[in-house]
């Protein structure tokens, strides 16, 4: 006879962000989050997430009001430290030179023009923080780099959770130095970008049960796995391992709920999400998606693309015209390796089956 039996979803995450589950939806940018599905995941226990490192401070503080309006739920809003990789003007004239010839035989495909050196790029991660300090999110999540020790002492002051992505052990301790409350732990194997920041990404490719293990053995703070995790065995493992939560970005990516293409969803349920790939062919940063034509064939793309975010403007005439032809190998669509094993089209079945899959193999 079974005593004292200690849940599965009650713990030091739980406790500290307020939340039933220790589930969080992966905060997608680029237009990829929703109002929506943030708040079906929050009113279902877990941490929805919204990334905002795209958006106007005015565009954050109504996103922020939407979601208030839809749930009192805590949720994750995420931000991008480092939202560019410009050096100087020369070395972008060199790069951009170099991208149009590596990159003129798709545009050709498509008949469609080169665009020209994209217009310059300024940073707006300050501002973005300026209207953190002014909404006071209850969790605040950040990426591609450290926060000072001052500014986290602040969002602390004012109640707000702090949250920072790593994806080596490295990186955990120097976000563990600064005074983060949560390391998410982002394996090799997640959909999206590589938020490396202390190394190249392409040397930053650690597996998530791998990163898990090194991290908990290293740092105090609790830790989530996020990266090839989309059922409750994915959840199940994670927390064997020693994870107190888990991230779970391309299974809600694939819901009707997210910002996803329908075009996407479609491919995510499909054989072709069978084969991603890690490439800086499409944004500049390495990023994993399905594989495609163009990161086959520009697999070390490295030097030869646009520092980030400009090659995002460069290939997105690409896209544009590739998506109206119907040449879809040469779309790119963001994937994690675990996309096969997708089997829900609605967030909140998602959610409720990821509930009920951990708990019938957690609460034994």
């Amino acid at each position: 006879m079974k005593t004292n039996t200690i849940m599965w979803n009650k713990n030091r995450i739980t406790d500290l962000l307020g939340i039933e589950y220790p589930i969080l939806q992966g905060p997608f940018g680029g237009g990829l989050s929703t109002v929506e599905l943030t708040t079906t995941v929050s009113n279902l226990g877990g941490l929805g997430g919204f990334g905002a490192y795209t958006l106007s401070p005015q565009e954050i503080y109504d996103t922020h009001k939407a979601i208030q309006s839809k749930t009192d739920k805590p949720y994750n809003l995420n931000l991008w430290v480092s939202d560019h990789d410009i050096i100087n003007e020369e070395y972008t004239k060199e790069q951009y030179q170099k991208a149009v010839e590596t990159f003129k035989p798709y545009f050709d495909l498509l008949n469609t023009a080169i665009p020209g050196l994209p217009p310059s790029f300024e940073s707006r991660f300050q501002n973005q923080l300026n209207v953190i300090f002014d909404i006071k999110p209850k969790v605040f999540s950040f990426m591609f780099g450290l926060l000072d020790e001052n500014l986290i002492e602040d969002l602390h002051r004012q109640g707000t959770i702090v949250l920072g992505n790593a994806t080596t052990l490295n990186e955990a301790i120097a976000l563990e130095k600064t005074g983060v409350d949560i390391i998410v732990a982002s394996g090799f194997e997640s959909g999206g970008h590589r938020p490396s920041f202390l190394d190249q990404a392409e040397l930053s490719t650690t597996g998530t049960f791998a990163l898990i293990q090194l991290i908990k053995d290293r740092v105090k703070i609790p830790v989530v796995a996020a990266g090839g995790i989309a059922n409750g065995r994915g959840i199940a493992g994670a927390f064997k391992l020693g994870a107190d939560a888990v991230q779970i970005g391309t299974a809600f990516l694939a819901t009707e709920e997210s910002g996803a293409l329908p075009l996407h969803k479609e491919f995510l349920f499909s054989d072709a999400a069978q084969s991603t790939t890690l490439t800086r062919a499409y944004t500049g940063r390495l990023g994993r998606g399905m594989t495609t034509k163009i990161s086959r064939d520009v697999l070390a793309a490295t030097d030869k693309t646009l520092p980030f975010p400009l090659q995002t403007h460069f290939m997105g005439e690409l896209r544009k015209a590739a998506l109206e032809q119907q040449k879809n190998e040469l779309v790119f669509f963001w994937a994690g390796q675990i996309a096969p094993l997708l089997k829900h089209k609605k967030a909140s079945t998602l959610m409720k089956s990821l509930i009920e899959e951990a708990s019938e193999l957690l609460n034994t």
